[in-house]
């Protein structure tokens, strides 16, 4: 990964980390507020060597005494000079947990010895840490003194005594809350790389092009209103959704000219992409655009577009495929434009092995003579075998692909399938995508929100008699599947 993917993951789990940063901060909070501040108080001895003050035993005296405060420093520490304190100032503690509250060290190169005590209290801070030093006094002289008699060479004073300080050295609230920050943050950049790296769906065109190298013809944008109304006539003229499939439009008829395909099949990997809804929006916006165009409900499964289309599914594509009434008779003319749909027909209890028949081979041959564009909603391709054998009698295949619903492995899958049977993929359509963020396909969009939108088409759930008798006037004479390919 470079720096671009791990910005684009950021993008993508923003929220993730920017709660657990939150998160970090408010630990680091509370552990300033709940923690007991405890206090420090510091003391300060020279060593000095007892000597007459020439010149040669002032030298020699101080690099004894550098040599002795290392000593002097570890003996801080231990019974012999923390009994003593604890005696004196009556103190209900061993030396050992004492010990745990004493920190003694020097500077290098000085005869200087600093003595800190940490306490709750900041005065018993201050007297347990002049208590101490007083005993360091009397033990070095003790431990130094001649055992001939005599005094000792070496001598402590007190050159700085210990005062109950001020404010408590810990818990340090500026550090905490930095520290909290810093370690949220990390914890939620490495949640979201590991979410990147546990989760393959497909969130956008980079993973796309971590999979196949397919031509991305189009991406439409996500619309919570799309489920209820999901056609193309319904939505806002500079809709991002509206302007996604004049996008689509525009590529597909590229492919079209490069392809010379006339007959287009869209399928998707599992069910719930968005296959029927694309193709449904796709055959709206080619016949918006002046071509004359058939859109066929081939999905013999789960029927959708009479639903979207408010249109009658009783007699469609399987009727015709039976031999039971004529295509001119089946096709029903939908709004405005040059639009004509042949619905499903009845399920059939074999719909394999009639998508895969001659006669839907020659259905779709007297439809591409008929129309400039005939588009096919297919049943998806992994639960079930039905686009895959109906791509070997169109000119391409559109695979919609919906984002955050569909994993890689599926989608490899699919492309794989149709490698399979030689079907020829015209492209990719990214469903479902965000209009902003990391994975957007498209970032802006004009629109002109002040203006008055023009009315859109709306089409009822139920037609009347008349309207029905109107929609199914053929649009323009067709020529009639042989019967002995029924």
């Amino acid at each position: 990964m470079d720096l671009h993917d791990y910005l684009r993951v950021l993008r993508r789990h923003w929220i993730v980390v920017v709660a657990a940063t939150l998160a970090g901060l408010l630990a680091g909070g509370a552990a300033s507020v709940l923690v007991q501040p405890t206090y420090k108080a510091d003391t300060q001895l020279f060593v000095a060597i007892q000597n007459s003050g020439s010149v040669q035993e002032m030298q020699q005296g101080n690099t004894f005494s550098q040599a002795r405060v290392q000593s002097y420093v570890k003996t801080i520490r231990t019974p012999v000079v923390l009994q003593p304190a604890i005696d004196a100032l009556g103190l209900d503690i061993t030396s050992d947990e004492l010990a745990r509250k004493v920190e003694a060290s020097t500077e290098l190169n000085t005869v200087l010895i600093t003595i800190s005590v940490a306490d709750t209290s900041p005065v018993q801070a201050a007297a347990i840490a002049e208590a101490i030093a007083n005993s360091l006094v009397k033990a070095v002289e003790m431990l130094e003194r001649p055992k001939t008699g005599g005094m000792s060479p070496v001598g402590l004073s007190i050159i700085a005594p210990a005062a109950a300080p001020a404010s408590p050295a810990a818990p340090n609230t500026r550090l905490n809350l930095l520290l909290g920050l810093l370690s949220g943050a990390v914890v939620g950049i490495g949640v979201a790389l590991l979410r990147t790296k546990l989760d393959d769906r497909v969130r956008g065109e980079t993973d796309l092009r971590e999979i196949t190298d397919a031509p991305l013809l189009g991406g439409i944008s996500f619309d919570q209103d799309a489920a209820k109304r999901p056609l193309l006539t319904q939505a806002r003229h500079q809709s991002p959704r509206a302007e996604s499939f004049r996008q689509l439009r525009t590529n597909l008829q590229f492919a079209f000219v490069s392809g010379r395909a006339k007959s287009v099949l869209v399928s998707s990997s599992l069910p719930g992409e968005g296959k029927s809804t694309t193709a449904t929006n796709l055959a709206i916006a080619l016949a918006q655009a002046g071509q004359s165009v058939c859109l066929v409900d081939a999905d013999l499964r789960r029927p959708m577009i009479n639903e979207y289309l408010g249109l009658d599914r009783n007699a469609g594509l399987t009727t015709a495929l039976v031999g039971d009434a004529d295509l001119n008779d089946l096709l029903q003319l939908w709004g405005d434009a040059n639009l004509c749909v042949l619905t499903s027909g009845q399920i059939p209890p074999n719909p394999s092995e009639l998508l895969g028949s001659q006669g839907m081979s020659d259905l779709l041959q007297s439809l591409e003579e008929a129309f400039d564009t005939v588009i096919i909603d297919a049943p998806p391709l992994l639960p079930v075998t039905d686009a895959a054998v109906l791509s070997q009698h169109v000119g391409g295949v559109v695979l919609v692909v919906g984002t955050e619903k569909v994993h890689r492995r599926d989608l490899e899958k699919s492309l794989n399938a149709l490698e399979m049977v030689g079907a020829n993929v015209l492209g990719v359509v990214l469903n479902r995508l965000p209009v902003k963020g990391p994975d957007a396909y498209a970032y802006s969009y004009y629109t002109h929100p002040d203006r008055p939108e023009s009315k859109v088409e709306s089409t009822p759930s139920h037609h009347s008699s008349s309207d029905r008798e109107l929609s199914r006037r053929p649009a323009r004479t067709l020529p009639r599947v042989p019967a002995d390919h029924n």
